[in-house]
C-alpha cells in the first residue's frame, strides 16, 4: 500500500479539521453570518502577519495580491526597485513592466540572499523610487531575505517596502509592523494550511498614502475597493466562502499553538532536514536557508528529474525539483504549515531510499539518524 505525503513547497498539507469545516454546506456571503466569520478571520490574519493594519483578502492565488501591490501603488513611469534572486523574484520585475513602471532590477545570484546595503545604495542613486519589491522566502532556492534590515533602510525614504511573503508567512518569522513592511502579500496554500485560492495583503498607513496618490488602472485587484468593503467586514467581489470558512479554522489552530511556537516548529523541522541531507554528503543550495523550504543540491550523476519522479510515483512522497537553470540539479522539500517532525523523518528516509536506488553511495540510515538526533537535541516532542 502506498500512502501519499505532500511535502512540496505549495500546495501544502491541509488539516483534517479544516477540510471538515470546508465540507459543510455553503451559505450566502452577503449576510451577517459571513460578516461575523470574516471579522474573526481579519483578526486572525492580523495576528499571523503581526500587524495592526487591515489585511485585504482576494479570491486568487498569491500573485493576485502581488499584482494589486503594483497596480494600486505605481503610476505609469514610476520607478521601483525589484530584487531578483530566483524564479519568484522575477515576478516583481515582470509585474512592474506590465503596468508601465520602470523596474530597476537588483539581480542576486540564485541561492544567495540580497545584501540590504545594495538596496540602500540604489535608493541613494534613485531618490525618486516609489517602491522596493523583495521576497521573504525565495521558494525556488529556499533562501531567506533579511527583511528587518531592509525595512530599516527603506522606512526613512519616500519609498514603500513591499514583501512577497507567500511562502514565508507563518513559516519564517515576519514582524510586519515592527520591521517596517508597508505591504506584505501572502497566499493560502503554504503555511496557512489551506488549498490554493486566497491571497492576502497587509497594508500600512504609509502605503495607503502612496495608493491614494497613484494614477493607476486596475479593477479586480484594486486595493482601495477592497479596503472600502473590508471596512464593512465584506469583500468587493464574490468571496471564496468555503476557503474563508476553512481559513478561520486554520487560523484558530495557529492561535492555539501560538505564532511563536509555529515559528519554532518550522525552525526545528528545517534544522532536522538540513542535518539529514548533510549527513549523507549533500549540500544545501542556499547560503541563507529558509525554514519554509529546504533546497538541496543533488549529487553528481543523479538525474534530478528522475529523483523527483521516483520519490513521488513509487514512494508517494511529493517534493519539488529545481526551476530554470537549476532544473534537474536540486530538489526542494517543504516543512511548511501542517508539517511536523515526523514528516521530516519521512522525507529524510525517502531521500535515502531513492538516492540509493539511483546509485548514490553513502552510509545507509545516516540521514534519518541525523534527522532524529537533531530533533531530540532541540527538545522536539
Amino acid at each position: 500500500m502506498k500512502k501519499e505525503f505532500l511535502l512540496a513547497p505549495g500546495p501544502s498539507q491541509v488539516p483534517a479539521e479544516t477540510l471538515l469545516e470546508m465540507a459543510k454546506p455553503v451559505f450566502h456571503h452577503r449576510t451577517k453570518r459571513f460578516q461575523n466569520i470574516f471579522a474573526e478571520v481579519q483578526e486572525g490574519l492580523k495576528y499571523v502577519f503581526q500587524t495592526k493594519n487591515p489585511v485585504l483578502v482576494f479570491a486568487s492565488s498569491g500573485t493576485g495580491a502581488m499584482e494589486g501591490s503594483v497596480s494600486s501603488v505605481l503610476s505609469p513611469g514610476d520607478k521601483a526597485i525589484t530584487v531578483t534572486g530566483g524564479k519568484f523574484g522575477q515576478r516583481w520585475k515582470n509585474l512592474c513592466k506590465a503596468f508601465g513602471a520602470e523596474a530597476i532590477e537588483l539581480t542576486v545570484e540564485w541561492g544567495k540572499s540580497v545584501d540590504p546595503e545594495t538596496i540602500k545604495d540604489l535608493l541613494q542613486q534613485h531618490k525618486d523610487v516609489k517602491a522596493v519589491y523583495v521576497t521573504l522566502v525565495e521558494t525556488s532556492t529556499g533562501t531567506l531575505a533579511d527583511i528587518r534590515k531592509i525595512g530599516e533602510i527603506v522606512k526613512d525614504t519616500g519609498a514603500i517596502l513591499v514583501v512577497d511573503a507567500v511562502s514565508g508567512l507563518g513559516a519564517d518569522k515576519l514582524l510586519t509592523d515592527e520591521w517596517n513592511v508597508d505591504i506584505a502579500v501572502a497566499g493560502s496554500q503554504k503555511a496557512l494550511m489551506l488549498p490554493p485560492g486566497l491571497a492576502f495583503a497587509a497594508v500600512s498607513e504609509k502605503a495607503w498614502k502612496a495608493i491614494e496618490n497613484a494614477k493607476t488602472s486596475n479593477f479586480y485587484f484594486n486595493y482601495k475597493k477592497a479596503k472600502a468593503s473590508l471596512d464593512k467586514n465584506d469583500t468587493a467581489f464574490t468571496p471564496a466562502v468555503t476557503l474563508i470558512i476553512g481559513l478561520k479554522k486554520s487560523l484558530d489552530m495557529i492561535k492555539e499553538e501560538t505564532i511563536e511556537k509555529v515559528w519554532k516548529r518550522h525552525a526545528d523541522n528545517a534544522a532536522s532536514m538540513r542535518s539529514a541531507v548533510e549527513a549523507i554528503g549533500l549540500k544545501l543550495f542556499s547560503s541563507n536557508p529558509a525554514n519554509a523550504v529546504t533546497a538541496v543540491v543533488l549529487p553528481e550523476g543523479v538525474d534530478g528529474l528522475a529523483f523527483v519522479k521516483k520519490i513521488r510515483d513509487e514512494y508517494g512522497v511529493t517534493m519539488a525539483g529545481g526551476q530554470d537553470h537549476v532544473k534537474g540539479k536540486i530538489f526542494r522539500v517543504a516543512q511548511m504549515g501542517y508539517a511536523n517532525q515526523f514528516d521530516t523523518v519521512v522525507a529524510s528516509s525517502a531521500v535515502e531510499m531513492v538516492l540509493s536506488e539511483l546509485g548514490y553511495k553513502f552510509d545507509k540510515g545516516s540521514a534519518t539518524k541525523a534527522a532524529v538526533a537533531e530533533l531530540i537535541k532541540r527538545g522536539v516532542k
